[in-house]
């Protein structure tokens, strides 16, 4: 059972956290990518640049004038939040730890992410991998990654990476 604080501290990360998705700027973005295997959207008139090879021939022949058909393709994003968990990053303003501060950036992130429909993972490091949380899709899922940015301690008394080890 998770403690009623815990559930609480998650509660308002993700009130806080739902007005920063809902911004103009969060999400909205569509693949630069073209080729086959893309989901048709529609067909328009052709104008002078257009892609030949995209001319609608059997509208181009009812209608007596050429078309071309447009393709939007989706592309759906694997997102994992990586988060140094070691000792070096407890520390902090008297408001606010460093490792609460990622958490919440965190957060803002994955709800971000399963608004666009991605999937969303979690890693916890310290100088090497403590937790993996494998990317899934949903807000059950989220609130356990965040639950995890926030509340994971490493076991490891290590000071966080150490070169050539």
């Amino acid at each position: 059972m998770i403690p009623r604080e815990v559930l609480q501290n998650i509660r308002r990360i993700q009130i806080t956290t739902s007005r920063m998705v809902m911004d103009v700027f969060a999400g909205q973005y569509q693949s630069v990518f073209k080729g086959k295997g893309m989901e048709f959207d529609e067909v328009r008139e052709y104008l002078p640049g257009d892609e030949i090879r995209s001319i609608d021939w059997n509208v181009t022949a009812r209608t007596g004038h050429p078309f071309v058909k447009k393709y939007v393709e989706e592309r759906e994003l694997t997102v994992v939040l990586m988060l140094d968990k070691s000792p070096s990053s407890h520390f902090g303003t008297a408001r606010q730890l460093k490792t609460q501060r990622a958490a919440e950036l965190s957060a803002v992130l994955a709800f971000s992410a399963i608004r666009n429909n991605d999937r969303v993972g979690f890693m916890a490091f310290t100088d090497t991998v403590e937790q993996f949380v494998p990317p899934r899709k949903g807000v059950r899922h989220v609130l356990r990654v965040i639950r995890e940015a926030l509340y994971f301690s490493s076991t490891r008394q290590g000071h966080g990476y150490r070169a050539g080890t």
